[in-house]
This record gives structure tokens, C-alpha cells and sequence, in this order.
């Protein structure tokens, strides 16, 4: 649950129940600053983006941060060493890691780590809306399956009752068809699309499937991109959910009956519906009539055939050129042809349009580069209309890139020999800082980004924090590491291929 901070950062965030921290993550992305209390009943609360945390928290943390001379890290307190009482406040509300604007990240998780909706312990909101349905789409799930004579997914027009609910025009099908919603949920007094509690679909009066969102595991993650229409996400940017299994170890399927797929006979009439509720019971209903009827075979569509086949429950090892991409076991859901090309010093490996389930590798042999270009090369995935290379973590063995991507796409070997750079945001050379709190520097690198910084004051390591967004390394004075008049600052910052830029200057502190 994001709990809004009216666009401002330090509000006071009290502990929800009595307990003891168990554990502290620090770290530039992600949850940013980030605290968990572990309660007496084996229940986590999880607080993350903050901007501090408590006085006693804090001193805690930075302890082991210049004692590891880090300040990213990740400590597991011991029951007696941090413990919370009910409504202290722990923390500061604020933006760091990937949060895109000031807000609480709450979490409340079970035994088992799994985070549980925060709804179910009390916590309320105004709520009279009804979910929102925003499309609707019927999908032939084989060869010889139809829908409206097509073989093709097919968007169905909704019409709204005057009830609240939504029809849409009658279909004809035949074979194994699935349905897909984009539906999202508001609170009355926000307008954020917020997820829905519960889909449940019928077939002729029967339940025959259920999304049931009450909990969920992390390490289920990677399977969103399975449970949603994920070609759909990639190329429109639209959630759009699967009324279906297919294949998918999701916990939160429910009472699901022959996957979710309909099987439409001939001569036949069915009523499908579908059920849509919030937290507050909410509800908002569809119902699509479906005449089954051979008439609706045409011609199958053509499917694009490659010279490379994925078995999905097979490893796969495809090679051209430099390049050697190697697909593990399951790596995928389903089986597929594959589009694989290499041209000069780039890679096209499909599109990503088709969702994994494990990362898989790719190859690049550079033994024709000479050992000082090799050392500046990296493997990239070429994102957006302007194919911009986005670094991809790359590993060196011997005249081998070896790099891991989790999505498709086009890839490409490129070369950063261009140093990051470093520039004083708040003082000057030989300034004097006695009435500053903070000591700022920004860095940036335009070719492989920023893989690592160090700072000193007169050879002693200083905690910088360093915010990625706003490419900027802050150390606060009152850490009363800087005691001395005169002081050298020096800052290394190295980026990703081993390019190192160098800053120092002189400032003076009483």
C-alpha cells in the first residue's frame, strides 16, 4: 500500500504494532531506505523509501555503513537489539530507491514473508466506486479455434447498462477461447488506478475461475508477466489480465475449472460472465452471450515460422557470428518460434513480446578486438524508437562478454571510453563550509553509468548517500567525522567498464 505524502518528504511513520526490527536494507534503487518490524504474532511490517530513519535506527545503521565503509547495506538485528514499541516513531517518510514521487511504501507480510493485503487488518478507505472495466478481449486459444470467423484475438465492444454494468455485442465461436479484462480500481477521494480485489468468471451460472489477490509470495514475481496479455503490455502499455491459467503457477488462481478455457461446441448458446469486486464489495459485472457455430471457421492464421523452434521444457542454444545465446530449461512458458539474427556487432532476438520465466545468457566473442578495446566493451539491449544501449552487468572470460537479460529485444556490443563526470553541486575550491549541513557532488556517466564512488576527507572514508534520479551524492556534517580546519576532499567515481574520473578539493570547517 503507497500511502501519499501531500508531495512532501519527513513526516513522522510510527510503527504499526509492537515488535523489534529484524531488518535494515539501504540501497540506491529498489526500496531505497527501508525498515522491517517483525511483531510478536510472526507478522513483518515493511516501511520503504524513507528519507531517514529514527534517531537510534539511524545511528545503528551508519555505524555499520562506516564500519563496512558502504552505503548501501543490509543488516539483520538481533530480537533484543532494536526493539519498537506501538506508535514510536521508527522512521521519516520520503523518496529514495525507485520511488517516482514522495510517498510511504506499507507492507504488512505473514510468517512466510508473503505480503498480505494491509486492508484486511483494519486500515480503511472511502470507497463507493465501482472497479472500472476498460476492455475486454476473447482470445482462440488453438489452430482450429474461432471467434467471429477469426483466429485472431478480438477486442469486444462493452455496453454499459444502465445499472453499472457492461454487455457487449454477441459473439459466434468455436474450439477453446479465453477472455482478457483491463479493469483497476478507485478510492473515492484519489484518482490513482489501483488494482482490484477478486475477478470470478461463470459459464452458464457455473464458477469456472478466480483471481483472488489477498496474498502473494515475491519469488512469484516473474509470473505478472504470464498472468497479463504480455505482447498486449509491451506494445500498448495496457494491463490487460488473463481469464485463463495458461500455465501458470500463480497462487492467487482460485476454483479454476478446465484452466479457465471455454470449450464452444457447435449449435450451442452460452452466457458468459465475469465479476469484478474491490475490497469494500464493490462490484461491477460483465456478460458476453456466445453462440457456438462452425460457421465461424475460416482460414486459420498464418503463423510466422523461423529456422529456430523453443521447446519450452528444453535448454536451447542458438549460434551465429559472435554471438551464442543460450536458453535454459523453462526459460519460457510456451513453445515458439523464434526470430534470431545477427548482423556486424548486433543481436536481434525476437521482440520482447514473449514473457520468461528465468534469465537466459548471451555470448559475445571479442577475440578480434585488442585487449585495451576489449576492456571498454559491454553488451547492451537497445531500448526505445532510438535504440539507445542500456548496459547490460557483463562479465569477462577471456576473449568472452558474457551478459544475462530476462527479455527480448535487439542487443549490441558497444564501447564506453568516455570517463564519468564530476562536478561540485553546493561549495567551491577552498571554501569555507562551517554554516553548511551537506556536502554535495554530482556524477554522472553517459556511456556503461555509474558502478562505484568513494569519498574521503584527509585520507577517512565519508558516507555519501548517492540518489541515482538526481545524480547526487550528499554527506551530512553532522555524521562529526570532519573535525579538522583544513580538509582534502577526494572522490573517485568508476564507471561500469572501469573508467575512473578523480575530484578533489580543498575546504575549510570549524
Amino acid at each position: 500500500m503507497d500511502l501519499k505524502t501531500q508531495h512532501r518528504e519527513g513526516f513522522k511513520v510510527l510503527a504499526a504494532a509492537e515488535g523489534y526490527v529484524s531488518r535494515i536494507k539501504v540501497s540506491h534503487y529498489g526500496y531505497g531506505k527501508a525498515l522491517y518490524i517483525t511483531h510478536p504474532n510472526g507478522y513483518t511490517t515493511v516501511y520503504a523509501h524513507l528519507q531517514k530513519f529514527s534517531p537510534d535506527i539511524e545511528a545503528y545503521v551508519k555505524k555499520h555503513q562506516y564500519s563496512k565503509e558502504s552505503y548501501e547495506i543490509e543488516l539483520f538485528p538481533k530480537a533484543e537489539t532494536l526493539p519498537i514499541i506501538k506508535g514510536s516513531v521508527v522512521a521519516y517518510s520520503g523518496n529514495s530507491g525507485g520511488s517516482l514521487a514522495p510517498h510511504l511504501h506499507f507492507e504488512i507480510r505473514d510468517k512466510s514473508q508473503r505480503p498480505m493485503n494491509p486492508m484486511l487488518f483494519g486500515i480503511d478507505a472511502k470507497d463507493t466506486t465501482n472497479p472500472i472495466i476498460s476492455s475486454l478481449y476473447a482470445y482462440p486459444l488453438d489452430g482450429s479455434s474461432f471467434i467471429n470467423k477469426s483466429n485472431t484475438k478480438q477486442k469486444l465492444r462493452l455496453i454499459p447498462l444502465d445499472n453499472g454494468n457492461y454487455t457487449t455485442e454477441n459473439i459466434e465461436a468455436i474450439g477453446n477461447i479465453g477472455f482478457g479484462i483491463e479493469t483497476n480500481d478507485r478510492q473515492d477521494l484519489a484518482a490513482n488506478k489501483n488494482g482490484v480485489y477478486n475477478i470470478q468468471t461463470f459459464i452458464n451460472g457455473s464458477k469456472n475461475f478466480e483471481l483472488d489477490f489477498k496474498r502473494f509470495a515475491f519469488n512469484e514475481t516473474k509470473h505478472i508477466n504470464q498472468l497479463i496479455d504480455y505482447e498486449h503490455y509491451t506494445q500498448n502499455k495496457q494491463n490487460v489480465q488473463k481469464l485463463f491459467r495458461a500455465n501458470n503457477p500463480l497462487s492467487i488462481y482460485k476454483s479454476v475449472i478446465n484452466e479457465g478455457i471455454l470449450s464452444i461446441e457447435d449449435s450451442t448458446s452460452s452466457v458468459y460472465k465475469i465479476k469484478i469486486s474491490d475490497f469494500k464489495n464493490n462490484e461491477s459485472w460483465v456478460t458476453v452471450h456466445i453462440s457456438g457455430s462452425d460457421k465461424s471457421i475460416t482460414k486459420p492464421k498464418t503463423v510466422n515460422t523461423t529456422p529456430y523452434y523453443i521447446y519450452a521444457n528444453h535448454s536451447k542454444q542458438l549460434k551465429e557470428g559472435n554471438f551464442s545465446v543460450s536458453f535454459y530449461n523453462n526459460t519460457f512458458y510456451n513453445d515458439f518460434y523464434i526470430d534470431f539474427k545477427v548482423k556486424h556487432d548486433t543481436l536481434v532476438l525476437h521482440k520482447d513480446i514473449v514473457p520468461t520465466q528465468k534469465s537466459f545468457t548471451i555470448t559475445y566473442d571479442a577475440s578480434a578486438y585488442s585487449n585495451d578495446d576489449k576492456k571498454k566493451l559491454y553488451i547492451a539491449k537497445l531500448v526505445g524508437y532510438k535504440d539507445y544501449p542500456s548496459y547490460l552487468h557483463t562479465k569477462r572470460s577471456g576473449n568472452n562478454l558474457i551478459a544475462s537479460s530476462k527479455t527480448l529485444g535487439k542487443f549490441t556490443i558497444t564501447s564506453d571510453t568516455i570517463k564519468p563526470q564530476i562536478t561540485p553541486f553546493n561549495f567551491k575550491h577552498k571554501q569555507w563550509l562551517s554554516k553548511y549541513r551537506y556536502l554535495k557532488v554530482k556524477i554522472d556517466d553517459q556511456g556503461s553509468g555509474i558502478s562505484n564512488y568513494r569519498a574521503t576527507v584527509n585520507g577517512k572514508w565519508i558516507l555519501m548517500e548517492y540518489d541515482y534520479k538526481t545524480k547526487m551524492l550528499t554527506h551530512d556534517f553532522n555524521d562529526e567525522i570532519v573535525t579538522d580546519t583544513k580538509n582534502n576532499f577526494k572522490l573517485v567515481v568508476i564507471d561500469n567498464v572501469g573508467n575512473s574520473s578523480t575530484f578533489e578539493a580543498l575546504f575549510y570547517k570549524k
